[in-house]
């Protein structure tokens, strides 16, 4: 991780369009070339993220994710900003929308569940076990291909997720209502469906205690 004072950080931020923030200060911000400058501060004192920065996670689940085929953001570098204290991650965004964006687009709505589903269940093979896992944060490509962002909750295991990460998984697909009236809409399973025809680990009723 480089060190960025801070007049060099107000050169790279400057023209910036703020795209995230809070009363903490900036979170995300859309540099003028396009590229995304994603800033994290550590929450408590002690933590995890004083041996591992959520920002050194970040690039490294999109290693991970692109060793896996999975697409994500291309990193360009990772700082420690001094002045701030935030660490930061640079990367080109995945290009796209998000899944939450695409609501309201009927004509695709069923086959995105489909492919959801099958997203899903290639995530969970894989040992991918996203925490932060909702429609807001899995996008689609102008190619048709579902990827991630906002990738530093995730964890890569080495062998295939086990039955109760994955059910745990899918309570976290649905705990948002929007997310989980799109998922489910008017008693469609496609979704359900589509991962349970992709995986062999979790059946039908153990998916429908989740939902209910």
């Amino acid at each position: 991780m480089r060190t960025l004072d801070y007049a060099r950080y107000s050169a790279l931020r400057e023209g910036a369009d703020i795209l995230e923030a809070d009363g903490s200060g900036d979170k995300v911000l859309r540099l003028t070339d396009g590229s995304f400058l994603k800033l994290f501060r550590r929450k408590r004192l002690i933590s995890s993220a004083l041996w591992y920065p959520y920002a050194q996670r970040f690039v490294d689940n999109c290693q991970a994710l692109t060793e896996r085929n999975i697409l994500c953001p291309r990193v360009r570098d990772i700082f420690r900003i001094t002045g701030i204290a935030r660490d930061a991650v640079h990367y080109d965004p995945l290009p796209g929308h998000t899944l939450r964006q695409l609501l309201g687009e009927a004509e695709q709505a069923d086959h995105l569940r489909t492919q959801l589903g099958q997203f899903l269940a290639k995530l969970h093979e894989q040992g991918i076990y996203f925490r932060s896992a909702h429609l807001g944060n899995i996008v689609l490509t102008p190619e048709g291909e579902l990827g991630l962002i906002d990738v530093a909750d995730l964890h890569v295991r080495k062998a295939a997720l086990q039955r109760s990460l994955r059910l745990r998984n899918f309570k976290h697909m649905l705990r948002y209502e929007r997310d989980r009236q799109w998922l489910l809409s008017q008693g469609k399973h496609f979704f359900i469906d589509s991962y349970l025809a992709n995986q062999s680990v979790c059946n039908a009723s153990e998916l429908a205690a989740v939902l209910r």
